[in-house]
């Protein structure tokens, strides 16, 4: 269950994140809110899954699934560069959380 909590407190640092892109530096209120509400329920979501989860394992994961939506939703909602060589990162971070999850004990 733990683990469930914590791919959906990544997928929320997703949220937030794009959220506040949108926001535009927190001028647009709708997209503001919206952060604030992802970024709260994201840490809600750590925090229930840490209590299970050691916190090196948990916290790299979740900062590691941020990131990787992140560039994820960048190439695919604000058409972001795409490029052999971040693509190359993007597969490593990847792996990184793949392996930390199988190598977690949990």
């Amino acid at each position: 269950m733990e683990w469930v909590l914590l791919v959906i407190a990544g997928g929320l640092e997703c949220f937030w994140s794009t959220c506040m892109k949108l926001s535009d530096g927190f001028s647009e209120i709708k997209y503001t809110i919206m952060t604030v509400i992802g970024l709260i329920l994201s840490f809600v979501f750590l925090a229930q899954a840490t209590k299970n989860l050691p916190l090196g394992i948990a916290y790299t994961i979740w900062t590691g699934i941020g990131a990787l939506g992140a560039v994820i939703i960048g190439i695919v909602l604000f058409k972001e560069s795409v490029t052999p060589a971040r693509l190359f990162f993007v597969l490593l971070l990847l792996i990184g959380i793949i392996g930390l999850k199988a190598t977690s004990g949990h």
